[in-house]
Parts: C-alpha cells; structure tokens; sequence
C-alpha cells in the first residue's frame, strides 16, 4: 500500500468528504504556531487544528476554559502562515458561542476573515445545531465535537470516558446525527467506546475523527504535543508518542548551560573576526599608543 501523502494541491471541505466516501482514512492534528504547522502541513497531514487545547500545551492554564478568542485568533494566523496544503480549522473557544447564536457567528467570521482558518469546531451536538445551521448558511464550514467535550468538564465532572451506558450512548449518537443533519463536515468522536464510535461512523454519511474513540473512526487527531513528547505527565490511554522531544530539548539545555558555564561557548569558530586589514589597523594604532 502506498502511504505517501495523496497528490492534491490543497486539502478542502469536499476533499474531506470525499475521502470517506472513497473508504481512505484522514489524519489530523493540533497545531498552535508557524513552525509545528508548516511541519505538519508538509508531512502530508489532511486537516491541522488550531485547538483550545492551546491552554493546557501552551499557555499553561489548567483546562481549556480560560482560552479566550483573542488567544485563539493569534494562534490561527501563525498555523496559518506555515499551513499551504491542509485544510485549517479553529476551535471557538468556551464563552464565544455558548451565550446566543450571534456570539457565535461573530467569533467564526472573525476566525475565517481575520485569522485564515477555512472552517470552525464547536462542541456540543443537538443543542448546538441551530448554530451550526447559521454557520453553514453564513459559508463557514463547522466540525462537530460530541462524546467528551472539554469544555463542559466542569458539567461532566472531570474528563472520563462518556457513552459507557446504552442511555448515555444514544444520547451521544443523537448528537452525533443532529450535528450531521444541521450541515456539519465532520465531527470530532472523543473519549468514546469503541463500540459507540463504530456505530456512529456506520450511520454517518460525514467523516468521524476519533480521538480517544478507537481505530475504526473515518480518521484519527492527536494533540501536536502528546505525539511529540512535550507534555508533562502520564500521556492518555490513546495517546502513541511518537517521539521523545521533551527529553531531548532538557537536554539540550543542560547541555548549553554546561558549555557556557566551562567557557566552551562560544568558541573561536563560532565567533565574528575583524578583517584582516582591520586587525592590522587596529595593532599599528595600539603601538603608537605611549
């Protein structure tokens, strides 16, 4: 099989769409800066998320409540200037949508006018279709986000698994299917049963992007900085690191302070030189000197 990225000059909304039709899995991730993006972007990744979960990685905070549209919009035009191939989306973070439906339009125009992205995700299912249904009539693509929903860990109690009852499954699956009925793209499954993922990819004509919701989504996200080894603490069940980049960035740190406090940075070759007939110069003046 080959697993080079496909030969599309840019990944968009019915690209995405096509991609479950077709039975080819997408693959997603998180991205908060110009750097991470263009890496991603030339890796060959379908769709780059500009996430709220920006608060934990980046700034710190301890969920991502406190993200605010500010923060977010910064971020997105960064990841947007390094991202040419993928299709860039924004969370709208917590408070920016949950008041009325026009909170929620102004802060998605001003992700697409202001910040680049090509479309928007909200959490939530039935009781945010009618805002969907406003997007998408305003010409701004939306991915859903059912099951675990971060922003509503304060409601939920903490970030465990939802949909391990058949009550608390269908719920989620009804979700599921409102945020498809109301013109969504996509919709984001996390922290989900298998089982429960399963079930509402088979049902859903749109693609289903898992995280923390088993293999069999129409595609998978993980966060830029639990793949690359970033974050501190124990990783997620789901999260695969594939790289250590923490451990070696501590390193090179230790490293560099160790180097200058012995006086073996910089050396010689990494240091600037007068020109030779500048060093003449400046010994003729210094003989002259009483």
């Amino acid at each position: 099989m080959d697993l080079k990225p496909e030969a599309v000059s840019k990944v968009t909304v019915p690209y995405v769409l096509e991609r479950k039709l077709h039975g080819h899995k997408l693959t997603c991730i998180t991205a908060y800066d110009y750097p991470t993006a263009r890496l991603a972007d030339e890796a060959g990744i379908d769709v780059i998320l500009v996430g709220d979960s920006l608060g934990q990685v980046v700034l710190g905070y301890d969920s991502t409540v406190p993200v605010t549209l500010d923060e977010l919009l910064h971020h997105t035009r960064a990841a947007r200037r390094g991202s040419r191939r993928s299709l860039l989306v924004m969370d709208l973070p917590f408070g920016s949508y949950q008041v009325n439906d026009e909170d929620g339009l102004h802060a998605a125009v001003r992700a697409v006018k202001e910040a680049g992205a090509e479309a928007v995700k909200l959490e939530g299912g039935r009781k945010r279709a009618a805002l969907i249904r406003r997007l998408v009539d305003a010409e701004i693509p939306v991915m859903g986000h059912v099951g675990l929903t971060p922003q509503s860990v304060h409601a939920m109690g903490g970030y465990g698994v939802q949909g391990k009852t058949l009550d608390s499954a269908g719920r989620i699956l009804a979700d599921a299917q409102a945020v498809e009925d109301a013109g969504a793209f996509a919709v984001v499954l996390e922290g989900i049963p298998r089982e429960l993922a399963v079930m509402i990819t088979e049902r859903l004509r749109i693609p289903t992007i898992g995280i923390g919701a088993g293999p069999d989504c129409d595609g998978q996200i993980l966060v830029f900085h639990d793949l690359a080894g970033l974050t501190f603490g124990a990783p997620a069940k789901f999260v695969r690191r594939y790289a250590s980049l923490g451990e070696a960035i501590a390193k090179a740190l230790a490293d560099f302070r160790h180097d200058i406090l012995a006086g073996d940075y910089p050396s010689d070759g990494e240091s600037y030189h007068w020109p030779s007939a500048v060093r003449e110069q400046f010994e003729k003046e210094s003989l002259r000197r009483p």
